[in-house]
């Protein structure tokens, strides 16, 4: 199975801007919180994002700004960018318009329906056809089962993915040893993108006192929990 790697522990100074953004809006509006959060797993989490919270027009907008910039800064190209029923549907409507505003890009989106339309157009997805190269765009990874339902999607057409995007990567184990980004990638064998990091989400806070009584719990948790992507 290929092998990706991916920047870590970026210094504040050259970390791009719409990073430090994004971070630093998450933060303004509650979107990304401190404190001890129960998980699915079990785990008490020192911290927790929601990217619900980036619901007004103004928000929805740079959300669309947040991710264009990532896939641009990736280098990945792609015809389609995907968005999983339902999070990632408002995500990539705003990519979309952002990728041809702001990058001269017109890259259309599909996302798909929950239930097959079986009346009008029919068919499991919205959108233009599905061909050529794919980007899925979500909000974060857990169990990853809205990325594998529109993989599986994307499989049964002539399109290929070439990679995920997503908001945070929270570089954490799942089960095992691998993170569940980590599973995902390599059971597609495509690389996994985010707008930023938790070693980034750490650099950013390391230089705000505000956050300083945060940081211990967050990097005990980092040694029980973390993983390096």
């Amino acid at each position: 199975m290929r092998s990706y790697s991916y920047r870590v522990g970026i210094s504040l100074y050259c970390m791009e801007n719409y990073k430090q953004e994004f971070i630093k809006l998450s933060l303004d509006i509650g979107a990304l919180r401190f404190g001890e959060f129960k998980l699915k797993s079990g785990r008490v989490s020192p911290f927790f994002f929601n990217m619900g919270i980036f619901s007004s027009g103004r928000l929805i907008k740079k959300v669309g700004d947040f991710y264009a910039s990532a896939l641009v800064d990736s280098g990945l190209d792609c015809d389609i960018i995907f968005g999983p029923a339902y999070k990632g549907i408002p995500i990539v409507t705003s990519m979309s318009a952002s990728l041809s505003d702001n990058h001269a890009k017109d890259i259309p989106f599909v996302y798909n329906r929950k239930e097959a339309k079986d009346h009008g157009e029919g068919g499991s997805t919205v959108g233009i056809n599905l061909s050529g190269g794919v980007v899925i765009v979500d909000d974060v990874i857990t169990a990853g089962t809205a990325i594998r339902d529109a993989a599986k999607i994307i499989n049964e057409t002539e399109a290929k993915i070439k990679g995920i995007l997503i908001s945070l990567n929270r570089q954490e184990k799942g089960s095992g040893e691998l993170s569940a980004v980590q599973e995902i990638s390599n059971e597609l064998d495509v690389p996994v993108i985010s707008i930023v990091s938790l070693d980034e989400v750490i650099e950013f806070i390391e230089k705000d006192e505000s956050f300083q009584e945060h940081l211990e719990n967050i990097n005990a948790y980092r040694q029980e929990y973390g993983v390096k992507d």
